[in-house]
């Protein structure tokens, strides 16, 4: 959406919609223009640009313009073929440019209109395709969309499983499905397998609740997580049984404790964490589990101070790159707010043309080779995704902030048509390094509203801020 409806700076209504849609939402007329009738029958576009409503769309029309509206012989529409599938090279297509236009203009069309048609032909030179990749595109959306209409937590854990792959990482795919109705159930040591899987919810509307896997733990591997798997029966029952039963090394559990997946056990994070470091560093010989020996003592009971809720969200997104607890934008609002930054949930509210400063994590950038150097963010705070646009000139004065931002803020205006929103960037701010105030006291909304910021808590995370959240997903 964003790729079709942005093409250039200026008001979003008419010349930033595809006119295909314009005239399928009658908003514009639907026209053929005809050649004079001494060169030809008045319909002869109909015929070619009648089902899209006189627009080229597929690379099969731009040819068939060619050879009946230029009159193009068959070895030079294969040049133009040839030549779509290499605009940006000079020459060639300006040589095919003059000789379409100008031989149009000459068969009676009028100028402008075999220009607009040669320009909309060049479009194909970066991303025109065949009606039949068209169609089988289409085919893949109607499905996908049918899924994950009627199915979402299915079509959820088919997207956890076949990671990674497009544009959302696994935290957007989580959060899109519960704000669908979708029961996410943390990872599990007693009931979660390696993928991702579905299992019996009755509260949720589906009936199934999805569950997620050890996949989902970074570091995690495949074998060690099949041996707890296959040797866990009804369930286990503490740290030591596990490391005895499946004979996996203490490394895997450690894994498993970080990830906070020792919940079924009575063990948070911090707690499985001290138990794991209690354990030998390799597995126990056979003769020694046959006997169920102890190679170490009795530890002593010990009072762990508890992690903080942003804590706990950052090691999620560390450790399952997502977290079902939190966002962690959530725990800097009101310092964002104390800087003029309003939830991006506020854009809907929001009229075309106003100014407005929006933060969050960048999940995605863009840049497009059909979009003369536009740059393409999508942003997500706690309460939703912000898509922003940075055109070139504010690209070159920002670059360190588009490219190597983790979390940013963004000043700039506000452009929509209808539901469609973007926030067209005039300034930009990497605000990377607040991620070092994830602490419960960051989030501290009455301090804010009188003007006195709390100091830092004491879980203040010492880590690389770069190491907080995943990075985005950029694509050229």
């Amino acid at each position: 959406v964003i790729e079709v409806a942005i093409v250039r700076p200026g008001p979003i209504q008419g010349d930033m919609v595809h006119p295909y849609l314009r005239r399928r939402d009658g908003l514009e007329p639907v026209e053929f223009p005809s050649p004079d009738p001494a060169h030809g029958p008045p319909d002869e576009l109909r015929r070619v640009l009648g089902k899209t409503k006189g627009v080229p769309l597929f690379q099969e029309q731009a040819m068939r313009i060619a050879i009946e509206a230029a009159k193009f012989t068959p070895e030079e529409a294969n040049k133009l073929r040839h030549a779509m599938a290499t605009f940006r090279r000079r020459g060639t297509i300006e040589t095919l440019e003059k000789k379409m236009v100008s031989r149009m203009i000459a068969r009676g069309y009028e100028s402008d209109f075999a220009q607009r048609c040669f320009d909309q032909i060049k479009g194909f030179g970066e991303y025109g395709f065949p009606e039949s990749h068209a169609a089988s595109f289409a085919l893949l959306v109607y499905v996908s969309s049918w899924l994950k209409c009627h199915h979402p937590a299915v079509f959820a854990c088919g997207l956890l499983n076949a990671q990674p792959m497009g544009f959302y990482a696994p935290a957007q795919i989580v959060r899109d499905a519960r704000e669908h109705g979708v029961v996410v159930r943390p990872v599990d040591i007693n009931v979660s397998h390696w993928d991702n899987t579905l299992e019996p919810c009755a509260d949720s509307t589906a009936g199934v609740a999805l569950r997620l896997g050890f996949r989902q733990i970074k570091g995690a591997g495949e074998e060690a997580m099949a041996a707890i798997v296959d040797r866990r029966g009804a369930g286990y029952a503490d740290i030591e049984d596990i490391f005895r039963r499946a004979s996996v090394p203490a490394a895997a559990l450690e894994k498993l404790a970080a990830a906070d997946a020792f919940h079924a056990l009575g063990l948070d994070r911090r707690q499985a964490l001290w138990q794991v470091k209690a354990l030998p560093r390799t597995v126990p010989l056979p003769l020694f589990a046959a006997a169920d020996a102890r190679e170490t003592g009795q530890e002593p009971t010990v009072a762990l101070p508890p992690l903080s809720l942003s804590e706990q969200v950052v090691d999620d997104y560390q450790t399952l790159r997502l977290s079902l607890k939190a966002h962690p934008v959530r725990f800097l609002r009101a310092r964002l707010a104390a800087d003029g930054v309003v939830p991006t949930a506020k854009l809907s509210e929001m009229r075309h043309g106003q100014h407005v400063t929006v933060a969050g994590i960048v999940l995605v950038r863009q840049r497009p080779g059909s979009a003369r150097g536009v740059i393409f963010m999508t942003l997500e705070d706690e309460t939703g995704i912000a898509n922003a646009v940075v055109w070139p000139r504010t690209m070159e004065r920002y670059r360190a902030q588009v490219m190597g931002s983790r979390l940013v803020i963004i000043r700039g205006q506000i452009q929509r048509h209808e539901d469609i929103i973007h926030v067209v960037a005039d300034h930009i701010v990497d605000a990377s390094e607040k991620l070092l105030l994830l602490s419960e006291t960051a989030g501290d909304a009455t301090s804010a509203r009188r003007g006195r910021l709390p100091p830092l808590g004491p879980s203040r995370h010492p880590r690389n801020v770069r190491d907080l959240v995943p990075r985005s997903r950029d694509f050229h």
